[in-house]
């Protein structure tokens, strides 16, 4: 196979006509979410399992197998007797959340640009599998698509030549960089797409282009805080993912993807609308009951850490909740436990601390009962 020759931005072939009842769904679908995340007191807090789901699921579409459970797990000091590929699994979630938490502080005074990607790249694949493959740097190879060991002759894709990369680099950075393209929800689906079929790193793409996609929202300001999350659906649907991009380079067919894209807005954003109701839902009854239970002028500090961590061993918990010291946070915690709030994932032993569970909300942010 040949590498591929990407298609000149913007893309012209697109039949706006057919797409302006899905862009204006989706456009609606996305107001109406950041309204929600700007009604929310302090939506990175209440939001925080859904921001760690993305990045299991993000990862999951790479061929990670960890769990939001195990990742939480593993914050809380859970050291189960795990595989060595499922704590590499858990170091590369680990390293995808610093690397929305980063950018989201960086664009505050910067917009996307190529190295600012890069330097998302470096930080994405430190000390993680592909920690070999130049983090935070383009590719200067070539580089093909298709299953593990296969040669670039049975390859499902070759991306560009290295030679021609650094052109249709700079020219994606301008389109996603200009502001009077027709819809930004179009835009950005185009945005995403160019940027999986530039391939412009050894590894780490399909995550690196992922997280393009609530940092580009917030960048055009869609949205108050880059908090949108998409993987959810393109994992579920992950099969036509990947023939979608498949298709553009194959048949040039871009409106088909264009309209796969818009549509998993749409269903994605009543997904996190439907979860952050439920989330601030189960945010306002614990806080009557934390309050009620405990009488303390913690309690509130205490809810907050459970929604930031929502398993969390006791020394974490006194540590973030602000207590002043370990009589005072297991005594609020033995309240809590007692009166059915929150439950405890394992006893404390030794020097291991207790590990406290709130399961409703790891149960919402899977979108099913897991605990």
């Amino acid at each position: 196979m040949q590498p591929f020759i990407p298609h000149e931005l913007p893309i012209e072939n697109l039949n706006w006509q057919r797409l302006v009842p899905l862009i204006g769904k989706a456009n609606a679908a996305i107001a109406r979410y950041d309204g929600l995340l700007q009604s929310l007191m302090n939506p990175g807090v209440l939001l925080s399992p859904l921001t760690t789901n993305e990045a299991v699921l993000s990862s999951r579409i790479e061929g990670t197998q960890a769990s939001l459970e195990e990742v939480l797990e593993h914050d809380a000091g859970i050291e189960k007797d795990k595989s060595p590929s499922l704590n590499e699994d858990i170091k590369e979630i680990g390293n995808y959340r610093r690397v929305l938490r980063i950018a989201e502080d960086e664009l505050k005074h910067r917009n996307i640009s190529l190295n600012f990607i890069k330097s998302l790249h470096a930080v994405l694949l430190d000390s993680v599998r592909g920690k070999d493959k130049e983090p935070g740097e383009f590719r200067k190879d070539q580089n093909w698509i298709g299953k593990r060991g296969t040669p670039i002759e049975q390859a499902r894709f070759v991306p560009p030549s290295p030679i021609i990369l650094p052109e249709h680099l700079e020219k994606w950075e301008r389109f996603l960089t200009q502001n009077d393209y027709t819809d930004p929800l179009v835009q950005l689906a185009i945005v995403h797409a160019q940027f999986e079929i530039l391939h412009p790193f050894k590894d780490g793409n399909g995550r690196i282009g992922r997280l393009l996609i609530p940092l580009f929202l917030y960048m055009k300001k869609c949205l108050n805080r880059p908090m949108f999350y998409l993987s959810e659906y393109l994992e579920t649907h992950r099969d036509e993912y990947y023939d979608g991009l498949l298709a553009i380079t194959e048949e040039n067919n871009w409106q088909n993807w264009v309209e796969y894209f818009l549509q998993a807005i749409v269903v994605q954003s009543n997904t996190n609308i439907s979860k952050a109701k439920e989330i601030l839902s189960l945010y306002e009854k614990q806080k009557t009951k934390f309050i009620d239970i405990t009488h303390s002028q913690y309690a509130v500090p205490a809810l907050d850490a459970f929604f930031n961590s929502p398993i969390i061993n006791s020394a974490y918990f006194i540590k973030s909740s602000g207590i002043p010291n370990k009589i005072t946070g297991n005594d609020l915690l033995r309240k809590l436990v007692k009166s059915g709030s929150i439950g405890i994932l394992r006893k404390g032993r030794g020097r291991m601390p207790t590990v406290y569970v709130l399961p409703d909300l790891i149960n919402i942010a899977e979108g099913k009962k897991v605990l």
